[in-house]
């Protein structure tokens, strides 16, 4: 694998993760009416953070 696909397909990985994570969010806050524990919020802030360097060394 080319390293170029191999930047892709990490950039993949880190939406798949970042879209379920924000998925599970979503279905909390609005059918069970939780609002996201800062510590998630962090969590998720921090993959958007790795995934925006990822995109960004290329």
């Amino acid at each position: 694998m080319t390293d170029i696909s191999q930047q892709k397909e990490n950039v993949k990985m880190h939406l798949k993760d970042l879209r379920l994570d924000l998925k599970r969010m979503h279905l909390a806050v609005t059918q069970e009416l939780l609002l996201p524990q800062p510590d998630e919020v962090k969590t998720l802030i921090y993959k958007m953070e790795k995934l925006l360097k990822a995109i960004e060394s290329k």
